[in-house]
């Protein structure tokens, strides 16, 4: 909004210094203190208003110690989150490019249905909130929004280096938007790219490092790329996305720590969605050169901004809870943006985390039955799960096991990084 509106006062009116909204790095970092502003400022009027209409949490007895004291802790304090990435996002980033609209619908989308589940929980009295078919159903409906934009949508393209005026490695499924764009490299050297159309993801470790969804989709028989490669893709996009929503939800058990692990992770993405979105990074980093994707990092900017700001409320002990209304949204908005930075073969390390925590569910309850079905009686891998829980029941507390996995975390962020130039 900000960025078309001092570009009119530019070219109208010549004021000088409006200029500098042109720059991608100076409309993030206003963003990101624009973001810290909102979820400091007012996310401290949300929790005096949640405390007097007595929006608290109500916590089940799970034997841990100190979940007394959380009981009546407001909840719902997502709102801050959202608030904090969608305002300075609409005001700082051009909202007309794809992948930011495609980000904003994410963020109100998950936001809605965790909204949902936490109206019904609080106001309705009832634990269980909304039902698990609907928000894998609304889940479910992202991913397909997703999938069918980042398809169909001809603004979503990458940069191809052309042989004999064909791009490199290019299947019968791609789709030239625009070619003979001529470059000169580092070295002086002429290049000619072309914009095209296609289904590819980066594949860390490798030297060839892409994995076209047309190849997969070629499995299925010499004429199914067409017809299968839509369709393999955007059920790809709903797994991944399904996957990261819950392990962010079931990672927020503990303060801070679904926060402060989603921040580290934004920081992760928009270095990649910045050196992927400006050619002569790509290039030098030999990685897949994506254009008008570095506007992306202002959307990531104010995701990280509202983490930071938030923690400061729901850092232990917890003044405010994010409620599904939050966690539900930061998984989505990371599923979101993994794909479309294309980067989401990379999400088992990036968001290593999440995956962790979310296994140690599916183990837990998978060995129980199986052990109540061949034994007669169900036996635990883990005291409890997620795995936060396990590690309170040994009796660690609370802020050193949110402070070590967000170590870990950082630790992971920085592998995924490292794999920009391990090819």
């Amino acid at each position: 909004m900000l960025y078309h509106l001092f570009t009119y006062l530019r070219e109208q009116f010549n004021i000088p210094g409006v200029g500098v909204f042109y720059f991608i790095s100076f409309r993030t970092g206003m963003a990101i203190i624009l973001s810290l502003v909102i979820s400091l400022v007012y996310g401290k009027r949300l929790i005096k208003y949640l405390h007097r209409k007595q929006i608290g949490e109500t916590v089940r007895d799970l034997g841990l110690e100190g979940e007394k004291q959380k009981s009546g802790t407001p909840t719902m304090g997502g709102i801050i989150i959202l608030a904090a990435i969608l305002i300075p996002t609409l005001l700082f980033a051009r909202v007309e490019n794809v992948y930011i609209s495609l980000m904003l619908i994410s963020t109100v989308w998950l936001g809605l249905i965790g909204f949902l589940d936490d109206y019904i929980k609080v106001f309705k009295k009832n634990k269980e909130g909304l039902a698990g078919r609907f928000k894998i159903l609304g889940q479910v409906g992202l991913g397909i929004i997703v999938g069918t934009t980042l398809y169909y949508n001809q603004n979503v393209y990458i940069v191809r280096e052309t042989t004999g005026g064909r791009p490199a490695t290019f299947s019968s499924n791609d789709k030239v938007i625009k070619d003979n764009i001529v470059r000169v490299d580092d070295r002086g050297r002429t290049r000619t790219y072309a914009h095209v159309k296609s289904l590819v993801t980066t594949i860390p470790f490798t030297k060839n490092h892409e994995l076209s969804y047309a190849k997969i989709a070629s499995w299925f028989g010499q004429n199914a790329e067409k017809t299968m490669t839509p369709i393999i893709y955007i059920l790809f996009v709903i797994i991944i996305i399904v996957a990261v929503s819950n392990g962010a939800n079931i990672t927020d058990g503990l303060d801070g720590l679904a926060t402060g692990t989603s921040a580290i992770i934004g920081i992760c993405l928009a270095m990649f969605a910045y050196v992927s979105g400006r050619f002569g990074f790509a290039q030098y980093l030999n990685i897949m050169p994506i254009p008008n994707l570095d506007e992306l990092s202002i959307f990531i900017g104010a995701f990280v901004g509202a983490c930071i700001g938030f923690l400061w409320y729901n850092s232990y002990p917890a003044q405010v809870f994010m409620g599904d209304t939050g966690s539900l949204s930061l998984g989505g908005i990371i599923a979101s943006l993994a794909i479309i930075i294309r980067k989401e073969l990379l999400i088992p390390i990036i968001c290593g985390v999440f995956l962790v925590e979310i296994l140690s569910v599916i183990i837990q309850v998978a060995f129980f039955k199986y052990t109540k079905y061949k034994y007669g009686e169900g036996r635990r891998i883990f005291l409890m799960s997620p795995l936060h829980h396990h590690y309170q029941k040994l009796g660690y507390h609370e802020s050193k096991i949110a402070i070590r996995f967000w170590i870990i975390g950082i630790a992971l962020a920085v592998l995924s990084v490292v794999t920009l130039k391990l090819q």
